[in-house]
C-alpha cells in the first residue's frame, strides 16, 4: 500500500467558525491549533501546511479556570534596562480580548517556519460579528 503525503497543491482549505463563549481557554486553544495544523484531516502530514481557516467569535467571553484571571501574567520586554511590563488576563479582557486566544493558540503550534502561516489563518473577534460571511464558514463541532 502506498502512503500519501499532502502537499500545498493538493490541499483544500475550509473555513470553520468557533464560538468561544464559556469555553475554557486551554482546551479551546488545543482544538483550534489542531484545526490550523490539519490534524483533523485523514491526510495530515506534519511537515506540510494543510490546515484550515478558523474564525473565533466572542473572544471576550472566554473562560479561565482557578485564579488565572488575576494571577496569570503576560510579560513584555522592550529591550531596555528595566523595560519589563507585566499584564494579566483581566487587563487584556478589557482592552484586547483577541490577544488572549491568539497567544494561547500560538503557544500550542510547533515552533518552526509554518507557524506564521498557520497564525495568518486564525481570525479572532471580540464580539459575535465577523466579516467572513462570504466564505460560508461551517461551525466546528468539538
Amino acid at each position: 500500500m502506498k502512503t500519501t503525503l499532502a502537499n500545498k497543491e493538493s490541499v483544500t482549505r475550509e473555513w470553520f467558525v468557533v464560538d468561544a463563549a464559556d469555553q475554557v481557554l486551554g482546551r479551546l486553544a488545543v482544538r483550534i491549533a489542531n484545526v490550523l495544523r490539519g490534524r483533523h484531516k485523514p491526510v495530515y502530514t506534519p511537515h506540510a501546511d494543510n490546515g484550515d481557516f478558523v474564525i473565533v467569535i466572542n473572544a471576550d467571553k472566554i473562560r479561565v479556570t482557578g485564579k488565572k484571571e488575576e494571577d496569570k501574567q503576560y510579560m513584555f520586554y522592550s529591550g531596555w534596562q528595566s523595560g519589563v511590563r507585566y499584564r494579566n488576563v483581566a487587563d487584556f479582557r478589557a482592552s484586547r480580548p483577541e490577544f488572549i486566544i491568539q497567544h494561547a493558540v500560538k503557544g500550542m503550534l510547533p515552533k518552526n517556519k509554518l507557524t506564521a502561516k498557520m497564525m495568518k489563518r486564525l481570525k479572532v473577534y471580540a464580539g459575535a460579528e465577523h466579516e467572513h460571511t462570504a466564505q460560508e464558514p461551517k461551525p466546528f463541532s468539538f
